[in-house]
Order: structure tokens, then C-alpha cells, then sequence
């Protein structure tokens, strides 16, 4: 990076001064004569009588945009607590602080600054002198011009054509912004990372320049990227497997060889292979080494879990209150050589015991699974004694997860006057589609999940049903949210949640309930104990229902204290659902309520306080992490 300052001072002039420091500094180094001790003021020759302590102070009096950062980064800080230093030696270091004060005012886009320093005597303060510096920052310095250039293949591969475009959209100090050192460093670096994010992972920054036109306050900025050969993606090389084949590991990272590269493609491949479990740590590289850069291997670095591994869990929830959970999981089961994953879990309402096997996906992706579950819940007005027998295929591809599976239901009711127990079959098929900016803490995009489900009942008279299921979510920009000196940014937006789901089928088929619908809770109305809205019996009873709907509109708004953007955001909310056995009956259930956002250092957490206008309650909901 370089520099070229323009203005019409003398060019002699910051050599003279420079060379000043140098001298004056250096003479600071010799012994004291007779001559320099007698030009010592009073007050000097009487700190020597003085216990050890602060030297001098430093107040920095300027505008606040500009104040902080001279005062956290100003050299002459650091010679403060040397007890030993008079009057002389603090003048020759007001000299050099005046040069320091100006280059750092220099980062912060300011280049024609008017600075007064002056030594005052507090014989009654913390130190017996004070260093006073009076700072006009002066215009700030905005970009007039930005020229980006290419060189090497990408600037004459017409394939290439979008990347370099999307590179020049995307540079972030546009002309007519301020110009510092912080937005210009931060510029150049999220170009470079545009262009080795996809085909020229070996790119660099051949040359940049900021030249600065100090008396018109403006900037013209250069930059030309090297972009070093396209690169493809080739064979995936295993390091550290000793117990699964490496065609195991290709099938699950799915690297797309004989593809372009593409950094985010390659950080799919090593969090598919982090999330299956077989895997402590992995690490995924390019080999950007060979001689071939259409054939580059991917090098992964693994390190096996343990084959067997049992995981003790406590937690709380507002929903069921204290949890406590066994998991065990079995990574290479005799015989079959699927992954095994079986838990125990127990709260106050729920307590269910399951285990899912799944197979290592084939070439295009697609895995073999089956399930078994037992469960004791709490639903509506009723104790639903539940179980459940799946088998089928899934996969997840991207931000696209599918499935089909056949399932077997029963449940149970268990209280006053309870509906009859019931039995199905169903043939099914899932999609969820995440289109999300970060899928653990997302602030744009949307997520649409389907599920379509036919089938017979098994209990009674056998008769046919179908089941459906829409969910949505989606975050609309509500404006621009800035710290005091506006350096800093993040988007308010408005979260919106949809949900419908229905049961088609005669009023005599006797559906297991687990198949119906219950809402209420942290995820769905808030305001409401989870799982208490559903349809309603004549004797008042709540039970699951044939039909749900479910809304929510949440303005989500980061919090600004003492001019600075925190980790938190306000939200405000309302929330809609219901559910009935006929559309017709559906009574919407209304919470409406407040909470704060913290981004955690293990994922946001969401803290509520509802109120259920039909219930007349007040009710708290705290929640960990994002799902969908």
C-alpha cells in the first residue's frame, strides 16, 4: 500500500522538523550539564523532592470523533510514569507528539489538522505538570475516485466477466465516503477475498495507492489484483482416517471434482464432514503446490471420533422447565456399518427415548435411514403415550434438504374422558429449502419447509387421510442501524413466521394425535405454555387438532449504548395461532410482547416476556440458538 500526499507546504519542511525530533531526542540521552539543570523551572527542581509517581498528564481537548483514538494511541502516553523527567525533557517529547498526533489524525482521513501543545504546571494534581494538546481536526479528506484493475487470467477470461463486475460493485470505500486508513485496508481486503473466493484462490494485491489532495481534502484510490491461475477442484486426498475407507470420507465431504473452485463449495464439503459425527476436527485445503491447477487435489485433515461415545446433558427450558439427556452414538455398527445415534430424554412434560441409524450416502448423495421413537408428552388437556417406526431416504444438498420416507404412528391418550387410541400408516415426502445469510444466526433471507404425507388409518375403520404442513420465515431490511461516529453498521429488520398445516379425512377416522396439531410456546405463540392451544371438546378439554395457522411479525433492532453498537438487540412482537377440528372453528390465540437478542460466543439467545391476551398471563420464554 502507498500513500502520496499532496499540499503546498515547503517540501523542506516536514524533513526539517523529522530531522528536529531526531536530534532533540537523541540529546535527550545525554548527561545532564550544569546549563540544562539551571534552565529547569522551580516547580521541576521541587519534583525532585517529590515521591516517585506521574511525570506529567496528558488532555487531549478536540472534537469526539477524533478524541478516543488519540488518546488510546498517542506515543507520549507511554512516558508519563517516568517519574524522573523535567520540564526540558517533556518539551522535546511534546515536539515528537505533535508529529505522532498529526499521522494518526492522518489515519483517521484528516489532513490539514491545526494542533497548539502546551506544558502547564498542576502542582496540585495527580502529576506537576500537564501536556494540554487543543486539536481542529480540520475537513475530513473524502474519496474522489476509485480505480480497480485487473492483471493475469481473470482480466481477460470472458467467463470471468461477472467476478471482476461483482468485485468492482462490491468495493466498499465508494467515492463521496470518507476516507481513512481502517475503511481503505478494510476495502482492498474484501476485494482480494472476492477474488479468491471463487477460481483464483492464489490472487493477490499487485499494487494499491491512496493518493491524497490534502488543501482539497480528496483522495484517489488505485488497486490491481493479480489473480494467478484458475483453479478446479481434484481428488480428495485423506489424511488421519485410519478406521473409515476414504471413499467414506469423498462420499461424505461430496467435494464436486472437476469444478471450478469455489471456497464456499469447499466449506459445504468440511462441515458435512464435521456435522456426520465420525470426526473430532476436520480440515479442508486446496493444494495449490502442483503443477496443475485444473486437477488440484483437496487435501483433508481429519481426526476420528471415538467408535462409541456417550454425552450426559442437563438444560432448562421455559417451556418444560429442567432437562437432563443420555445420548450414545455408535459410529460403525457390526454388520451393518451404518452410524447408530440413541437418546434417553426427561423433563417435566416430555420423556422419550429413540435411536436413528443412517447409512453413508451414495455418489449422488442420497442415504438409507430408519428411526424408532417412544415418547410420553404432555399434550393439551392430555397425556399422549406415543410411538413411532420410520424408514426411508434423505439428503441434504446445500441449503436444500430432502426426504421420503414410510411411517408407522400409535398414540394413546391418557386422562379424563380421553379421545381413542389410534394407528396409521403413512407414505411421506419432506423439502426444506434455507436460504439464509448465516443459518445459526440469520439477519436475511427466508426458509420454506414442505411436508406432504398420505396414508391410511390402522385403528377402527381403516380409511385414508392426507396430511400437510407449509412453515416460512423471512427477514425484511427495516433500515440501518450506526455507532455514534458512524464506523460501524448493522441492519433492523422485521422477521416474519407463517405457518399452516391440515389433516383431510373423514370425521370418523380415528387420526393418532401426534399426527394433529398443537402450538403455543417459545417457537411458535408466545404468551402461551407450549403446546396448550389446540382444539377444543365440548367439556373444555384441549386436544389436537385437524387444522393449524400460526403468524408472527417481531421488529428486531440493534442496541446502541454510549454511542456504540453492542451484542444486543430489542425486539418487539406479536404472535397469532390457532387451531380447531374444522377451519371454520379456528379462534386465533394473541401474544404480544418484548425481548432482547444476544449474539452469545455459542449462539444467540433470545429472551422474551409475552402476554396471552385470550389467557390474561404474563409469561417468560428463553431460547438457544436458531433452527429451522
Amino acid at each position: 500500500m502507498l500513500w502520496v500526499v499532496r499540499s503546498h507546504a515547503p517540501a523542506w519542511l516536514p524533513a526539517f522538523l523529522f530531522a528536529a525530533v531526531l536530534f532533540l531526542s537523541g540529546c535527550s540521552l545525554l548527561p545532564k550539564t550544569d546549563a540544562a539543570e539551571s534552565d529547569a523551572t522551580p516547580s521541576a527542581v521541587a519534583s525532585e523532592g517529590r515521591a516517585a509517581g506521574a511525570a506529567f498528564t496528558v488532555d487531549v481537548r478536540a472534537p469526539d470523533s477524533v478524541r478516543e483514538h488519540l488518546e488510546r494511541h498517542l506515543e507520549i502516553q507511554r512516558f508519563r510514569e517516568l517519574d524522573d523527567l523535567g520540564a526540558v525533557e517533556i518539551s522535546r517529547l511534546m515536539v515528537a507528539a505533535e508529529a505522532n498526533a498529526r499521522e494518526l489524525l492522518n489515519i483517521l482521513g484528516y489532513f490539514t489538522p491545526t494542533l497548539t501543545l502546551e506544558l502547564v504546571d498542576t502542582p496540585g494534581g495527580k502529576a506537576p505538570r500537564e501536556v494540554r494538546i487543543t486539536v481542529d481536526p480540520g475537513p475530513i479528506t473524502h474519496v474522489s475516485n476509485v480505480q480497480v484493475d485487473f492483471s493475469g487470467p481473470i482480466a481477460e477470461d470472458p467467463a470471468s466477466e461477472s467476478q471482476r463486475d461483482g468485485i468492482r460493485t462490491g468495493w466498499t470505500l465508494r467515492a463521496g465516503q470518507p476516507f481513512s486508513q481502517q475503511a481503505w485496508d478494510n476495502a482492498k481486503t474484501t476485494a482480494l477475498r472476492s477474488l479468491t473466493a471463487r477460481r483464483y484462490p492464489t490472487g493477490s494485491i499487485l499494487t494499491s495507492l491512496a493518493e491524497i489532495d490534502a488543501d482539497r481534502s480528496e483522495a484517489k484510490l488505485s488497486a490491481t489484483y493479480g489473480s494467478g491461475p484458475a483453479y478446479r477442484f481434484g481428488p480428495l486426498v485423506v489424511n488421519g482416517s485410519q478406521r473409515y475407507p476414504a471413499d467414506n470420507v469423498r462420499r461424505l465431504a461430496r467435494v464436486p471434482t472437476g469444478s471450478d473452485y469455489d471456497q464456499q463449495q469447499l466449506l459445504d464439503a468440511q462441515q458435512r464432514l464435521a456435522s456426520s459425527g465420525y470426526f473430532d476436527s476436520v480440515f479442508l485445503t486446496l493444494d495449490t503446490s502442483g503443477a496443475d491447477p485444473l486437477a488440484a487435489p483437496v487435501i483433508a485433515q481429519v481426526r476420528e471420533a471415538p467408535l462409541q461415545r456417550v454425552v450426559l446433558g442437563v438444560g432448562f427450558t421455559t417451556d418444560s422447565g429442567a432437562r437432563l439427556s443420555i445420548d450414545h452414538s455408535h459410529n460403525d455398527m457390526p454388520l451393518l456399518g451404518w452410524r447408530a445415534v440413541s437418546k434417553l430424554t426427561l423433563d417435566r412434560d416430555t420423556q422419550s427415548l429413540g435411536t436413528d441409524w443412517s447409512a453413508i450416502p451414495d455418489d449422488s448423495g442420497w442415504r438409507t435411514f430408519t428411526s424408532a421413537l417412544l415418547k410420553s408428552e404432555v399434550s393439551g388437556s392430555y397425556t399422549v403415550d406415543s410411538g413411532r417406526l420410520r424408514g426411508g431416504r434423505n439428503k441434504a444438498d446445500g441449503h436444500i434438504d430432502r426426504s421420503y420416507f414410510l411411517q408407522y404412528d400409535y398414540a394413546r391418550n391418557v386422562g379424563f374422558n380421553p379421545p381413542p387410541s389410534a394407528s396409521a400408516l403413512t407414505l411421506n415426502w419432506g423439502w426444506i429449502g434455507r436460504y439464509f445469510d448465516n443459518a445459526a444466526a440469520p439477519t436475511r433471507g427466508q426458509g420454506l419447509g414442505l411436508e406432504l404425507a398420505a396414508g391410511y388409518t390402522l385403528t377402527g375403520e381403516q380409511l385414508p387421510f392426507t396430511r400437510t404442513v407449509v412453515r416460512w420465515v423471512g427477514f425484511v431490511p427495516a433500515g440501518t442501524v450506526s455507532n455514534a461516529d458512524r464506523t460501524q453498521s448493522r441492519n433492523a429488520r422485521i422477521q416474519l413466521r407463517a405457518e399452516a398445516g391440515a389433516v383431510s379425512a373423514a370425521d370418523r377416522a380415528q387420526i393418532p394425535s401426534t399426527l394433529n396439531f398443537l402450538t403455543g410456546g417459545d417457537t411458535t405463540v408466545r404468551g402461551y405454555g407450549y403446546r396448550t392451544i389446540g382444539a377444543v371438546k365440548p367439556d373444555g378439554q384441549v386436544i389436537a387438532g385437524r387444522y393449524l395457522g400460526v403468524a408472527s411479525v417481531e421488529w428486531q433492532r440493534p442496541f446502541v449504548y454510549d454511542g456504540q453498537l453492542t451484542a444486543w438487540e430489542s425486539a418487539v412482537f406479536v404472535d397469532v395461532g390457532a387451531v380447531a377440528d374444522r377451519p371454520g372453528d379456528m379462534e386465533p390465540k394473541v401474544g404480544v410482547g418484548f425481548g432482547g437478542r444476544w449474539a452469545s460466543p455459542i449462539g444467540p439467545v433470545q429472551i422474551d416476556l409475552a402476554y396471552g391476551v385470550q389467557v390474561h398471563k404474563f409469561r417468560l420464554h428463553v431460547r438457544l440458538g436458531f433452527t429451522f
